[in-house]
């Protein structure tokens, strides 16, 4: 069983401030630092570090940057399948408070021009019973026509819906797994409340929901089950970037390896605790190790 994570990769420079700028302020920052990036990378990495079998699919540019990222994700992922475009290599600009908070400026040409299945060999590899993991980053049509084919081939398919698309959405009618934040969750449903959200997701198309609630944990809706919320481990944050990619990467690579969807999640959020507790996007994901020892504890509490 293979994890083809759908989706950009970037290179991200991240500055740290006391405080964000106000609307026409300059601010110095009292650190930055470059790193490799992206809702795909990530996800990718952190499905990859739970020992699942990965291929990551997306677009970068003909640059130096695109060079940089096939050297820093050739030892972290099994398979690369990056597509060469015309286009400069996407970036992210992310600014971190000191209570670890952060606003996100992305250029995503490359994601934005990138169509998985014109692009890409990726139907020729994948196979029934392959999860496949997308985000928010691509053409909506794109995304959807993607999640179809997986449906067809007989792949299970998570759509983490962010960034959220201007307009309208994929087809969640080929979402086993759709996993969004509280915001995003009342921005799609229309519903302020929880419970009510998740369930308009549910009639929206979706099998499964996973909200994401912060230090709160998360809320896992299954068709015809209950709403069920699941507490976070406390942690005091450190820098919140990049956690949502943590947790959907490793519930994907738990799935591949076998563990109930109650466990994913749970495995999932612990990592995402950790990711929390660390500065960077991509750097902050726990170690394969880590991870290791998170899904054998699981194991041994569930035995």
């Amino acid at each position: 069983m293979r994890v083809h994570v759908v989706g950009n990769v970037c290179i991200d420079t991240t500055f740290r401030l006391d405080r964000f700028p106000q609307a026409g302020e300059t601010r110095n920052a009292m650190s930055h630092a470059d790193g490799l990036g992206g809702k795909g990378a990530n996800q990718a990495v952190a499905a990859a570090r739970t020992g699942a079998t990965v291929t990551l699919w997306a677009a970068v540019g003909r640059d130096a940057e695109a060079a940089r990222i096939r050297t820093g994700l050739s030892g972290e992922i099994g398979t690369l399948r990056l597509t060469d475009l015309d286009l400069p290599t996407d970036r992210s600009t992310i600014a971190v408070d000191a209570a670890g908070e952060n606003l996100i400026i992305s250029g995503v040409s490359c994601a934005a021009a990138f169509k998985p299945l014109f692009h890409s060999d990726i139907l020729d590899e994948m196979a029934a019973g392959d999860i496949v993991v997308m985000q928010g980053n691509l053409d909506e049509d794109a995304t959807t026509e993607c999640l179809r084919e997986a449906n067809r081939q007989g792949a299970r398919t998570i759509l983490n819906a962010s960034p959220l698309p201007k307009e309208t959405y994929p087809d969640f009618s080929c979402v086993d797994f759709l996993i969004v934040n509280e915001g995003e969750a009342q921005a799609i449903s229309s519903f302020s409340k929880l419970e009510d959200a998740s369930a308009e997701l549910i009639h929206l198309g979706a099998m499964n929901v996973i909200v994401t609630l912060g230090a709160r944990g998360c809320l896992l809706l299954e068709r015809g089950g209950k709403p069920v919320f699941i507490p976070a481990t406390p942690v005091t944050a450190v820098d919140t970037s990049g956690a949502g990619d943590v947790l959907c990467g490793v519930f994907a690579g738990c799935l591949a390896k076998g563990a109930s969807v109650a466990a994913a999640v749970e495995i999932a959020m612990q990592a995402a605790a950790i990711a929390v507790g660390r500065n960077g996007t991509l750097a902050s994901c726990p170690g394969k190790q880590e991870l290791i020892g998170l899904m054998k504890d699981m194991e041994t509490e569930r035995a």
